[in-house]
């Protein structure tokens, strides 16, 4: 029990950098919230973002690259069935379900909003798909549920703690979990951001949404993990989880990390 509770402290503890994050690596960290995150803010501030993000996706084809990259990764299952963990607008879900005839999708997240207004949606309708609230850390179902878990651009809003407890549980109730991600980037790389990310907002987002989009957005960057940050959470969540980093699924900024947990067994068995 002491070992489990040094591992936790270690882990709680870890930069999002990694384990070896220099000092000015980890002076480029927040524990600042996004609004996404915040109970102070609300459902409309909230659902602003979730459209920027929507909106970004879409002009930057995200939601058609990483439903892609999906289904490669379940590409030797006829049928998979596959759970979206912090979906927000469904679009990646509902990609998915364009782009295999045979796949089921539950899209949920833990905003009981983002979830209502999914199921308004064409998710609400489709024969293959369902939404449900989900906590990432306390998913209610039985081991080996889902062929696949995604958690696409939404991971590096939990801490450590946090997203080493949803590794272990996404990996319980799925064979393998991919996780598509903001990437670290270098202090210089953040510290210039905002001569991309400001120009972006002000053409592609309404100027309603322009604040919060870039409030979320810089926050999101600080808050990003890095390769080792993924191996690090990996083994905390199980000291022989099988973990692949893959290759970015698109060149478009910013960076992506995309990595694949799964445990030993699961590993073994491919």
């Amino acid at each position: 029990m002491a070992t489990a509770d040094v591992l936790d402290q270690t882990i709680a503890a870890m930069p999002r950098g990694g384990p070896d994050a220099s000092w000015l690596d980890q002076r480029f960290q927040t524990d600042a919230l996004e609004y996404l995150d915040r109970d102070d803010v609300t459902d409309e501030v909230k659902q602003k973002v979730i459209a920027i993000l929507d909106r970004l996706g879409t002009l930057t084809n995200h939601h058609e690259k990483f439903a892609r990259t999906a289904l490669e990764v379940v590409s030797d299952i006829p049928s998979p069935r596959i759970l979206e963990l912090g979906a927000g607008h469904g679009k990646l879900s509902a990609r998915i379900l364009e782009l295999h005839a045979t796949a089921t999708v539950t899209a949920s997240d833990l905003d009981p909003t983002s979830v209502a207004n999914m199921a308004a949606g064409v998710l609400g309708t489709h024969p293959r798909a369902r939404t449900q609230v989900i906590d990432a850390t306390a998913i209610e179902a039985v081991d080996n549920s889902y062929d696949l878990v995604v958690f696409a651009m939404s991971f590096h809003h939990l801490p450590p703690a946090v997203a080493c407890r949803a590794i272990a549980e996404a990996t319980r109730v799925g064979k393998r979990f991919l996780v598509i991600d903001v990437r670290r980037q270098t202090p210089l790389s953040v510290a210039l951001s905002p001569a991309l990310v400001i120009p972006a907002h002000l053409l592609f987002v309404p100027w309603s949404s322009v604040w919060p989009g870039l409030h979320d957005s810089f926050i999101s960057l600080l808050r990003a993990y890095s390769p080792s940050a993924f191996e690090a959470l990996g083994r905390a969540a199980d000291p022989a989880m099988q973990i692949d980093i893959l290759p970015q699924p698109t060149r478009l900024a910013p960076p992506s990390i995309t990595a694949v947990f799964s445990r030993r067994e699961v590993a073994e068995h491919d």
